[in-house]
Formats: C-alpha cells, structure tokens, sequence
C-alpha cells in the first residue's frame, strides 16, 4: 500500500471514530497494567467480567497483596491461565511496591521487567495510560496489517516496525487501536465483512467477500 493510500484509510478510521478507546475495563494505571496481563489468550469482555469483581477491592499494589494469591486466584478463575497470571500479578504488585513507589513505569523496559509483562502489554500501557504512540501487535492487527497491507510483516515485531515506519505520524497514536477494532468487527478472520469495510476499495486482500 502507498504511502497515499495508508493516509486515506487511517482518515476514514479517524472520520468513523475520532477517539478509539480500548475495551478493557480500568480505573488507573495500575488497574490498566493487571488488565492487559490477565488480556493474554483471553477476551477482553472475559477479562472485564473477571476484574470488576477484583478491581472493587484491589485497585493498587497494596490493596492486591493483601488480597494474596488465593483471593487473586479465586477472583480471575474464569480466565485462561489463571493460576500462573495470579501469580504474576502479585509478583509484579510486589515489585511495584519494592522499586517503583507503588507506581507503574512509563518505560518500555522497566515495563517489561515485571512479571507477566511483554512488549505488547507494555506497548499497551504505554499508548493507553501515557499516551505514547506505541503500536500493540496482537493477532487482529498481525492479520489486518497483513491482509490489508498496510503494515505487512512476517511475524509480531515485523508488523510493529512496519506501522511504526509506515503509518504517518498524526494517526500513530491511535492507529493500533483502529486496526484492533476493524479487525475485531469488521475484517475477522475467518469471514471478514468486506461489504461493511470502510477501506474495501483501498484493501488489497484479493479474497474479498461480497
């Protein structure tokens, strides 16, 4: 895709939806970074329903250890890999508290140093809460990047440099956000909606559906 064609789609995103926000339910920077965590092989609407419930009575470091692992555990079983994220996220709520003054970094790296943190939950936190213009690659915008071409690349970290190059600068904030819903809603994998598809006539996925 030229760089004029990858300026009109993300101008027709931002016409359909000015201020993409992320599905997953939060109340601070802290609430944020447990959420992203617990996101991975999950849903968010399964990961919602798990943390309202946890949120209520742990929404700081603090408060989650001193629900400890089983209050953790019991809150979040409904999640896939439940029993390992409880326990990352009272690893990570501890270090919180020993090194960052009960506060989430805004550093990719020292993001990542937590437990149960990778790129793409850091990448998240950083874009949602610090509002960075960091592009979070998961498997709705591996597909869609690809599939479009506007970000193709042959595995995660490809992609993300391909948008971070590719996509011009004004839509880098909001751009994997835009990408996550097309993909999520209209451009799915295995029947994507290209009736509906406000990018049809750009897209160059030869597949189209009717």
């Amino acid at each position: 895709m030229t760089y004029q064609e990858i300026c009109e789609c993300f101008a027709r995103f931002q016409a359909a939806e000015p201020e993409p926000k992320g599905e997953l339910e939060h109340t601070n920077a802290y609430t944020l970074l447990v959420a992203v965590a617990l996101s991975a092989q999950a849903t968010d609407a399964g990961v919602n329903k798990a943390t309202r419930g946890l949120f209520a009575v742990a929404d700081t470091p603090e408060k989650m250890l001193a629900l400890g692992l089983e209050g953790v555990t019991e809150h979040i079983k409904t999640i896939g890999l439940f029993r390992q994220k409880a326990k990352n996220v009272i690893k990570l709520s501890q270090m919180l508290v020993d090194g960052f003054d009960s506060k989430v970094p805004s550093s990719r790296e020292a993001l990542q140093s937590l437990p149960g943190v990778g790129r793409k939950t850091a990448n998240v936190v950083l874009n949602m809460w610090f509002h960075q213009p960091t592009q979070a690659v998961d498997t709705h915008i591996f597909r869609v990047g690809n599939r479009t071409g506007i970000a193709p690349g042959k595995d995660v970290d490809a992609v993300e440099r391909a948008m971070e190059d590719r996509v011009p600068a004004e839509y880098q904030q909001h751009a994997h956000h835009w990408l996550i819903l097309h993909g999520r809603y209209t451009c799915k994998a295995r029947k994507p909606q290209c009736a509906a598809c406000l990018i049809r006539d750009i897209c160059l996925f030869e597949e189209k559906t009717l």
